[in-house]
């Protein structure tokens, strides 16, 4: 009875100690093509060296740690549909959606300031 015990410690500690160390980490809820997007779209920018994907890939690292993906695509969909214009865009520019967007640009200056 001992031995089966001890095995039985043996098989359940380390999936405990591996469970807690899960829940510590940060949700990763951007998915990799949001990602590989603002990467891409940050080298169109900042130039296409490898240094410069470090950066980009630092940058939205940032911004995905203060900023739900959620929101996050939400602000993007409105400064896309800005960017057409056009009597039905009016809704997206109120001083509701201008906070959205603003919380959006203080999450990519925290990022530019850690990573560029």
């Amino acid at each position: 009875m001992g031995k089966l015990r001890a095995m039985l410690a043996a098989l359940v500690l380390p999936a405990t100690a591996a469970g807690a160390i899960a829940v510590e980490l940060p949700t990763n809820d951007y998915p990799t093509e949001a990602r590989a997007d603002y990467v891409f779209a940050c080298m169109q920018v900042n130039g296409q060296t490898r240094e410069t994907l470090r950066k980009c890939s630092c940058s939205i690292d940032v911004i995905a740690s203060l900023l739900p993906y959620e929101q996050y695509e939400e602000v993007e969909t409105i400064l896309s549909v800005r960017q057409k214009g056009g009597e039905q865009a009016a809704i997206f520019f109120t001083p509701q959606m201008r906070a959205k967007i603003d919380e959006l640009r203080r999450a990519q200056v925290e990022a530019e300031l850690r990573c560029f």
